[in-house]
C-alpha cells in the first residue's frame, strides 16, 4: 500500500475544510483534503456570509470572486401574519468592521468553486475527490489514516487530522465524541428558485411569523431566491415536497411566472455542539463540531471562523510551537459559537410558534419591547475572545480588530498575512497614510501605544512594543 505524508489531513472538502486548507498552505503547511464526493454539490445550501467571514475569504484570496456573485440587502424583518414588524435588523448592507457588507447573500456552489480554484494554485495543498477516510489510528508522532479511493486503499500519515466532514462526521463518531443537544429541532421544507423577474420578489430578507405556517423568504446569490416553510404536525416530507404542495405554498407570494423551481429539500434544523473539539491529534471544525438553526445566517460563517482560528494555531504548532496551543481552539471559539446559536434559537423560537394564542402573546411582547427600544435593531455583535491565546488584562485583548476601507483599499491588503505589531510610530508610515485616522481612533479609544493583532485579526494584546514582542514569542516558543 502506498503512503502519503503531510502535515495536516482534512476529511471533508466543503467550505470549512477547503478554506482551512488554503490558510494552512499559504503559511507553508503541507495539507491534503480528502473529499468523499466526486464534485461540488451543485445546488444552493448556505445563504449568507457576514462581514467577518468575507474578510476570512479575503485572506484566502477569493473574496472578490465571491462578492461578484453575491447580493446585499438593507434589512432583515420579522413580520406578523398581517405584516406588522416584530423585529427589524437594519443596516445589513453597510460595511461592517471586517471591511465588507454586513450581509452577503451567496450561491454556495460559486463560493466553493472559487475556493477550490484558489486551492489548486497552492503547491503545498491538494484535494482528492472520491477519497473517503475509512479509519485512522494515532501514534506518538501523528495520525495514520486509511482512505478508500478509486484506485484502491491509500494510507496517509499526517501530524494532525481535522474532521470537517459535516453534521454526520465519521471522524467525530470514530473519535467517540458526543454532541450536547441544545434542545431545538424543527423540520422545514426548503425551496430554492431561479428568478426571471426580480421586480416581483421582496428585496429584503423576511421571517413571516404566521402561526398557520411560519415562513422564511430570503435573497440568495445572483438570480436566485429561497423560501423555507415549517412542516406542521401530521405532514410528511413526501407530502410537502410534491410539486402541487410547493405551488400552493408559493401561491400567496404571487410569483408564478417570475420564478422557476431549482431545488426542494426537507431539513431538520438543529442546535448542537460537540462536547470536545479536540481529542489528541484529531480536531473538529464546521458542522462536524456544531450545528445551528439558520435563522441568524451563521451556519457557514461559524465554520469559516473555525478555520481562521485553527489555521494559524496549527501552522504555529507545525513550525514548533507547543501542542497545547491547540487547546485554546475550543476555549476561544465555543463562547462565540454558543452566543451565535442562542441568537439563532431565539429567532427560531420567535418564528416557530404555531399556536394562535401563543402568537398573539408573542406579538404583544415584541411590540411593547420594540416601542420601549429594548430589541436589537442592527447587525448583531457576538462575544470577543475572552480567554486563551491572548494577553488578558490588557486593553482590547481578544477584541476584533477592524479593517478600515479607504477609497476601495483594505487594510489587510497593505499589512498582509500573519501577525501585525503596530505602534503609533508605525502609523506614520507612507503605506498606512490612508488608514492613519481610523487606526489612531482605535488607539485613542483603547488608550494604548502599541497593539499586536493575531493572524485571525483578533487582538492578542496591547502595551509596549517590546513587551508584546516578548509575550508573542513566549506563546509560540517550543516547550
Amino acid at each position: 500500500m502506498n503512503s502519503i505524508e503531510c502535515d495536516v489531513l482534512i476529511a471533508g472538502g466543503g467550505p470549512t475544510g477547503v478554506t482551512l486548507a488554503i490558510l494552512l498552505a499559504q503559511q507553508g503547511v503541507s495539507v491534503l483534503v480528502a473529499e468523499k464526493e466526486s464534485a461540488i454539490y451543485p445546488l444552493p445550501r448556505a445563504a449568507h456570509l457576514d462581514h467577518e467571514t468575507m474578510r476570512i475569504l479575503q485572506a484566502a484570496g477569493v473574496a472578490d470572486a465571491v462578492a461578484a456573485t453575491s447580493r446585499t440587502t438593507d434589512r432583515y424583518d420579522f413580520l406578523t401574519a398581517d405584516g406588522q414588524v416584530l423585529l427589524r435588523f437594519e443596516g445589513t448592507a453597510r460595511t461592517g468592521p471586517g471591511g465588507w457588507p454586513g450581509a452577503n447573500m451567496i450561491h454556495q456552489p460559486s463560493v466553493e468553486e472559487a475556493l477550490r480554484a484558489r486551492l489548486a494554485e497552492l503547491p503545498k495543498a491538494r484535494l482528492e475527490s472520491c477519497w473517503d477516510v475509512q479509519s485512522f489510528a494515532e501514534g506518538a508522532s501523528g495520525i495514520t489514516a486509511t482512505i478508500a479511493t478509486p484506485q484502491g486503499e491509500q494510507q496517509v500519515r499526517a501530524r494532525y487530522l481535522v474532521g470537517a466532514d459535516g453534521a454526520r462526521s465519521p471522524v467525530r463518531k470514530a473519535s467517540g465524541i458526543a454532541f450536547e443537544d441544545l434542545n431545538f429541532e424543527e423540520p422545514w421544507l426548503v425551496v430554492d428558485v431561479l428568478v426571471d423577474d426580480p421586480s416581483r420578489l421582496p428585496d429584503v430578507n423576511l421571517q413571516i411569523c404566521d402561526p398557520a405556517r411560519p415562513t422564511t423568504c430570503v435573497l440568495m446569490g445572483q438570480g436566485r431566491h429561497r423560501w423555507e416553510f415549517m412542516i406542521l404536525p401530521g405532514e410528511t416530507p413526501e407530502q410537502v415536497s410534491s410539486d402541487a404542495f410547493v405551488d400552493k405554498l408559493l401561491e400567496p407570494w404571487n410569483v408564478k411566472g417570475a420564478v422557476r423551481l431549482e431545488r426542494k429539500a426537507v431539513y431538520t434544523f438543529r442546535a448542537r455542539i460537540a462536547q470536545q473539539w479536540r481529542k489528541g491529534r484529531v480536531l473538529l471544525a464546521g458542522d462536524a463540531a456544531h450545528q445551528t438553526p439558520p435563522f441568524a445566517g451563521q451556519g457557514m460563517c461559524s465554520g469559516l471562523r473555525d478555520a481562521m482560528n485553527l489555521a494559524w494555531k496549527l501552522a504555529a504548532v507545525v513550525r514548533g510551537a507547543p501542542d497545547s496551543l491547540l487547546d485554546t481552539y475550543k476555549q476561544e471559539r465555543e463562547p462565540n459559537l454558543r452566543a451565535t446559536i442562542d441568537m439563532a434559537v431565539m429567532m427560531g423560537r420567535t418564528v416557530c410558534i404555531t399556536s394562535r394564542w401563543g402568537a398573539f402573546v408573542r406579538n404583544m411582547k415584541f411590540k411593547l419591547a420594540r416601542a420601549l427600544g429594548k430589541l436589537p435593531d442592527g447587525p448583531v455583535d457576538y462575544p470577543p475572545v475572552s480567554g486563551g491565546a491572548i494577553l488578558t488584562g490588557t486593553s482590547g485583548a481578544g477584541s476584533y480588530f477592524p479593517q478600515p476601507v479607504i477609497k476601495g483599499q483594505r487594510l489587510d491588503a497593505v499589512l498582509g498575512e500573519g501577525p501585525w505589531l503596530l505602534d503609533r510610530d508605525r502609523l506614520g508610515a507612507a503605506d498606512l497614510a490612508p488608514f492613519r485616522q481610523a487606526l489612531e481612533t482605535w488607539f485613542d479609544k483603547h488608550e494604548v501605544q502599541a497593539v499586536l493583532v493575531r493572524p485571525d485579526r483578533h487582538v492578542f494584546g496591547t502595551g509596549s512594543r517590546e513587551a508584546l514582542e516578548g509575550s508573542w514569542r513566549a506563546l509560540l516558543a517550543a516547550g
